[in-house]
């Protein structure tokens, strides 16, 4: 029941982070060497932002939707891992087509939203086996 708000999470985490990118690319405010550093800069702001979501998640699912402990931590985990993933992702997917002579449009939001998806779904499925 809750893999359409973790994709969703993690393809407009992703998609945000790919925007900002993109048009940092293409007015020349950014260069490939720069891609630890914007790295870097994503991942505490997607810590921040994926904390408050999952701390938030916890309580609705412990207090709306009264489910046990091990499903809310697992669902917050995941949702906590999935907005960093994503964020990361859309970050350095149009980086690395810029740097591969391919136009960073070409790694737009819709390609970012998909790879997002599928590693939502791979970190939740492996979050929940291990935790259930």
């Amino acid at each position: 029941a809750y893999i359409p708000m973790l994709m969703d999470a993690g393809g407009n985490a992703g998609s945000q982070t790919n925007v900002s990118i993109v048009r940092s690319l293409s007015i020349q405010e950014l260069e490939f060497r720069d891609l630890p550093r914007v790295m870097w800069k994503e991942f505490r702001v997607s810590l921040l932002c994926g904390l408050t979501m999952a701390v938030l998640n916890f309580a609705k699912l412990m207090l709306l939707d009264q489910v046990g402990t091990p499903i809310a931590l697992a669902v917050s985990a995941a949702l906590l891992c999935t907005v960093i993933v994503s964020k990361l992702l859309g970050c350095v997917l149009p980086m690395a087509a810029k740097k591969l002579g391919l136009d960073p449009a070409l790694i737009s939001s819709p390609v970012v939203t998909s790879v997002a998806d599928i590693l939502s779904l791979l970190i939740y499925f492996l979050i929940a086996g291990a935790m259930l």
